[in-house]
């Protein structure tokens, strides 16, 4: 009789365990079925008001964690885990993982500032840690940028906030700088005329300002001009190279000599008495 009654007893255990088992996992179905509709909800409604896309996409992140973290508790509660020791261990465990992923957190951070303080957004091209880009997406720890030579660069968010941040695409244009050697013998005023003119034939060049060909420096080969164009940072590279083609055709044509160092030698005779 007491036999009997413990298998009673179990499989009346075991089933309310079972019935427990399987409302938990209907829970978590369906709880990250409606964490998953409120993330595009929230989504959704800040891009009817226009917020930029990195900000919904970071938000979206925050709202979608915080929500599984009551999701998880409130199951651990169903089952009748103590959620208020729970706590105590997710808040032991937090400063754990804060000191061992103190860098991480950093760029967390600074990718929150980021986002905040938009020194920058996708699309721009900039120059961070070093390296120059467009951004192409402004992440949670990291930003991704496409450099000129087409490859994917992913700088920690720390590192670009904690050092200085040049973006190329805030104003209307830029300017591009070149220099050209000249030698001694060359009249600096016709080749500055020479230069103007062939600069303003350069595609995408602005007309406004004018560009600039003045003497910057002088070498022991001869004077040096600053040769500048203006343009736009999506035609920033055609004109940095076109300018360059310019200054040598240009000089080809005229038959300027080639720039050299000339030196002086004198050579002292003794005098015999």
């Amino acid at each position: 009789m007491d036999i009997e009654s413990m298998t009673t007893t179990a499989t009346a255990a075991l089933t309310t365990f079972g019935l427990k088992i399987l409302g938990a996992l209907a829970a978590w179905i369906v709880g990250r079925a409606l964490i998953g509709f409120a993330v595009r909800l929230v989504s959704a409604g800040l891009a009817r008001q226009n917020v930029d896309a990195t900000l919904g996409r970071y938000l979206g992140t925050i709202i979608s964690v915080a929500l599984n973290v009551v999701l998880v508790v409130a199951i651990l509660g169903y089952f009748g885990v103590e959620t208020t020791s729970f706590a105590a261990l997710v808040a032991a465990m937090g400063i754990a993982i804060g000191a061992a992923w103190a860098g991480l957190l950093a760029n967390f951070a600074a990718g929150a500032f980021l986002i905040v303080l938009r020194p920058f957004k996708v699309g721009d091209y900039v120059k961070v840690a070093g390296i120059e880009g467009t951004v192409k997406e402004i992440g949670i720890f990291a930003t991704t940028l496409q450099m000129p030579d087409n490859i994917a660069a992913f700088v920690g968010n720390n590192k670009i906030f904690s050092d200085t941040i040049q973006n190329c695409s805030t104003a209307e244009f830029r300017r591009v700088d070149r220099t050209a050697q000249l030698a001694h013998s060359v009249n600096v005023g016709d080749a500055v005329k020479r230069l103007k003119e062939a600069l303003a034939k350069i595609a995408n060049v602005r007309k406004t300002p004018p560009p600039d060909v003045e003497i910057v420096d002088f070498t022991p080969r001869g004077p040096v001009l600053a040769v500048r164009g203006y343009a736009h940072t999506d035609h920033y590279w055609q004109v940095y190279f076109d300018i360059n083609k310019a200054i040598v055709d240009t000089f080809g044509s005229a038959g300027y000599p080639v720039p050299e160092e000339h030196l002086h030698m004198r050579q002292a005779v003794a005098k015999q008495g």
